[in-house]
C-alpha cells in the first residue's frame, strides 16, 4: 500500500513510477478522492464546532428567559448533529474508496529495475553450472523410467482432478529429502528461524501481503472463510502484522516448509503435463523483516541463499532480474532463479526472491522502534522461495537421468536417503 503523503508531495514521480508498470494518470485520480475526503473531514469538523458553540448558547438563552432564542438554538444543534453525521459518513465513504484504490495499485519499482512488457525483457544477472550433455535425447521427468511409476497422475486425477500428483516410493522419499535438506541448510548455515505455521489464514493476512483484494481468484477459500495459503510468505510475513518491534530485533529471518495452494486461474493450457504447475505443491519459503536501510543488501543475501541450494545439488541455473512488466504486484525488485531442465531444453523458474520495501508493512501496520528514539517507522519485507520442492525434484530427475532410465542423485542428499546414490531403472533407491 502506498503512502498518501508521498503521492501528495510527489505526484509526478509517483505517476512516472506507475507508468513503468503500465498505469497512467493515477496520481490525479488518487488525489481527487483524497481532496474530497479531506474536504468532508474539514466540513464535519467545522459543523461540529458550530454545534458545540450552539450547545453552549442553549443554556445561556434558557437562563435569560429567551424562549425564541432557546428554540432556535436547539433546532440548530439538532441540525448540526445531523450534518456532522452525514459529513462523517461521506468522509468515511471517501476514505474507504481511497483505501480500496491504494490497495489495488502495485508497488513502485526500484530505479534499477529494467523496463519491459513481459518475460522476454528480463535481464540475466549471472549463470552457474553447465547444462549436462547426453548421448541420448533427454526425457521429461514423467517419462524417465526409474521415476515414472512413482509419479502417479492417474490416481491423483481420480481423487482430485487435473493438476495433482501422488508421489510414491523413491519419488516420495526424494521429495521429502529435498525439503529436509533445504530446511537444514537455511537453519544451520543461513541463520533463518524455522517456523511451522498454519496453512489456513484470515482475510487480513492475505490483505497484508497483497493477495487480496486483487488476486482472490488465484487462491482457494473455505466455506468458513479461511484462505488456503498460496505460499507461506503469507504466514511468515504476517508474524509482525500490527506489531512494533525493537530495531535491535532486526533483521528477523524466517523459513518454513509448507503446503501451498493455487488455483492457477490464469494458467489454462500451460504446463498441463507433468508436475511443473500444480494446484497443491510444497515449498520452502524464506522471509526477512529488515530495517529500511538494509533491505537491498538483504535481497542479495536471500538470493544467494537460494542459489547456494542449487549449487549444492549440482543443478545449473541462471538468475534473472525481472522487468517492470513481469514483476509481481508487491515487489520493488525481483530476482527469478531459473533451473535448467534438460527434458524441456530450457531454464524454468524455481525461486522468485523479492524486496517489497514498506509496501506490505503499510498494509499490515508493521513497524519498528528506532534504537535512538523517535517515531516508529515501517519495516521492510522480503520473501523468496528457497526452493520450490516439486520443481527441484523435477530438476534432480531430469539432470541426473541416464540412458537406461536410472537417475544419479546429488551427493548432498545421500545422508537424507539412507546412503542411496541413485534411483535404479526399476525405481528403487540404491
Amino acid at each position: 500500500m502506498h503512502d498518501i503523503r508521498f503521492i501528495r508531495e510527489n505526484p509526478e514521480a509517483f505517476d512516472a513510477a506507475m507508468a513503468r508498470r503500465g498505469l497512467s494518470g493515477i496520481a490525479r485520480e488518487v488525489l481527487e478522492i483524497d481532496r474530497i475526503r479531506r474536504e468532508k473531514i474539514a466540513a464535519a469538523e467545522a459543523a461540529q464546532a458550530e454545534r458545540n458553540a450552539a450547545s453552549k448558547e442553549v443554556g445561556q438563552a434558557k437562563a435569560r428567559g429567551d424562549e425564541a432564542g432557546f428554540a432556535r438554538l436547539r433546532a440548530l444543534v439538532a441540525d448540526k448533529k445531523e450534518e456532522v453525521a452525514r459529513l462523517e459518513a461521506e468522509a468515511q465513504a471517501q476514505d474507504a474508496r481511497l483505501t480500496d484504490m491504494l490497495m489495488g495499485l502495485p508497488n513502485l519499482p526500484h530505479d534499477d529495475v529494467p523496463d519491459g512488457a513481459d518475460e522476454d525483457d528480463n535481464v540475466e544477472l549471472r549463470r552457474w553450472g553447465t547444462p549436462p550433455e547426453f548421448a541420448f535425447a533427454p526425457k521429461e521427468h514423467f517419462e524417465i523410467k526409474g521415476a515414472a511409476d512413482h509419479l502417479d497422475f492417474e490416481t491423483a486425477a481420480r481423487l482430485s482432478g487435473s493438476r495433482f500428483v501422488m508421489l510414491t516410493g523413491a519419488a516420495a522419499r526424494l521429495h521429502r529429502a529435498l525439503a529436509q535438506f533445504m530446511l537444514d541448510t537455511h537453519v544451520s548455515e543461513n541463520g533463518l528461524r524455522e517456523v511451522n505455521a498454519p496453512v489456513l489464514v484470515r482475510d487480513e493476512a492475505m490483505l497484508g501481503t497483497g493477495q487480496l483484494p486483487k488476486f482472490g481468484e488465484d487462491s482457494y477459500q473455505t466455506r468458513e472463510g479461511w484462505w488456503l495459503i498460496p505460499t507461506s510468505e503469507v504466514t511468515l510475513t504476517n508474524i509482525v502484522a500490527g506489531e512494533i518491534v525493537d530495531e535491535a530485533a532486526l533483521p528477523m529471518r524466517f523459513t518454513a516448509h509448507s503446503l501451498c495452494f493455487r488455483s492457477e486461474a490464469g494458467a489454462a493450457g500451460k504446463d498441463t503435463r507433468g508436475m511443473l504447475r500444480q494446484h497443491q505443491f510444497e515449498k520452502v519459503e524464506m522471509v526477512s523483516i529488515t530495517h529500511p536501510d538494509h533491505s537491498r543488501d538483504e535481497h542479495e543475501r536471500m538470493t544467494r541463499c537460494a542459489e547456494a541450494i542449487l549449487e549444492r545439488l549440482g543443478l545449473p541455473y541462471r538468475t534473472m532480474v525481472l522487468c517492470t512488466g513481469d514483476m509481481g504486484f508487491g515487489a520493488r525488485r525481483t530476482h527469478d532463479i531459473e533451473v535448467w531442465l534438460p527434458g524441456q531444453n530450457r531454464y524454468r523458474e524455481i525461486s522468485s526472491v523479492s524486496v517489497c520495501g514498506d509496501f506490505q508493512a503499510r498494509r499490515m501496520n508493521a513497524r519498528f522502534r528506532p534504537a535512538g528514539g523517535g517515531k516508529p517507522d515501517y519495516v521492510h519485507t522480503l520473501n523468496g522461495s528457497g526452493l520450490a520442492v516439486g520443481r527441484c525434484l523435477i530438476a534432480v530427475l531430469e539432470n541426473g537421468q541416464r540412458e537406461d532410465g536410472s537417475v544419479a542423485l546429488p551427493q548432498a542428499l545421500t545422508p537424507y536417503l539412507g546412503g542411496a546414490r541413485e534411483i535404479t531403472a526399476l525405481g528403487a533407491l540404491a
